[in-house]
């Protein structure tokens, strides 16, 4: 019965930022079906729209909440309902609280895990067998360089990162030997509605920004170079190098400053 099925890519958190620049650059270039994943379906149905026009290629929309324990499991089921396999899994939907953790709702935090490490595990796992078999599959997640030290006021946001990057790290490693490419995509500050999701307004973060087609292009080049780990963005490159240099303690205060919110006058 797999063999009859179609090769797609699956993108989550398809509807805006980065996860819509992956899927206009990936529609441009690679013309293998796509399968858009978010909560807003106007969103992705003016996408889906706009890119059958351009570029020729068949695209479904699944309209999928993956915060809700579940929603990993509802949206295989509803991928193999269309009679596709997943050939390239991006995990993109994420998404962080700047705030103290002890003023944070725990619907929030529960939330913001439940999508950033649970769903994106949960997903990989569910594809990979096929992968396996057929000796060939890409999966892309993507974390932060936040991943790279501990980040007060995105103290789970940053935990939940590190876990994204470890856990793409070992996968890779894993799975080399069976021809499938699994990279972490570590982007610093990029202009999408993250930040203001976040309550991002007025940081330092958020004045050095990189656009979305530019982490895009990073990551797709380094997913098809078999690279494990990439950090996107001329300013952000050094910063791993930077923070083993430096003692945790000052590592981690030089996080908080970047994220800390200017006072209103």
């Amino acid at each position: 019965m797999s063999s009859s099925l179609t090769l797609a890519t699956v993108i989550t958190g398809a509807s805006s930022g980065i996860g819509e620049a992956l899927a206009r650059q990936l529609a441009a270039t690679e013309k293998q079906t796509l399968v858009l994943v978010a909560r807003r379906e106007e969103k992705l149905l003016a996408l889906a729209e706009e890119l059958t026009k351009a570029h020729s290629i068949r695209i479904e929309i699944i309209c999928q909440d993956l915060e809700l324990p579940g929603g990993a499991s509802s949206l295989m089921n509803a991928i193999t309902a269309r009679g596709l396999s997943v050939d390239t899994l991006i995990n993109n939907a994420g998404f962080g609280i700047n705030d103290p953790f002890a003023d944070m709702p725990l619907d929030r935090i529960q939330g913001m895990m439940q999508l950033n490490m649970v769903a994106l595990t949960e997903l990989s796992h569910a594809v990979l067998p096929g992968m396996r078999q057929r000796q060939q599959g890409r999966i892309m997640n993507i974390s932060s360089v936040a991943a790279f030290q501990a980040c007060p006021r995105f103290a789970v946001y940053g935990a939940s990162k590190a876990y994204v990057l470890m856990f793409t790290e070992a996968l890779a490693a894993e799975e080399r030997k069976n021809g499938l490419r699994i990279s972490a995509v570590c982007p610093g500050a990029t202009a999408t509605e993250f930040h203001t999701l976040a309550g991002n307004h007025g940081t330092f973060a958020a004045k050095l920004m990189d656009s979305p087609e530019t982490v895009t292009r990073s990551a797709i080049a380094a997913l098809n170079a078999g690279q494990s780990v990439v950090v996107t963005g001329l300013l952000n490159k050094p910063l791993p190098f930077f923070i083993r240099l430096m003692p945790r303690r000052l590592a981690t205060w030089f996080a908080g400053i970047l994220v800390e919110r200017e006072k209103a006058a």
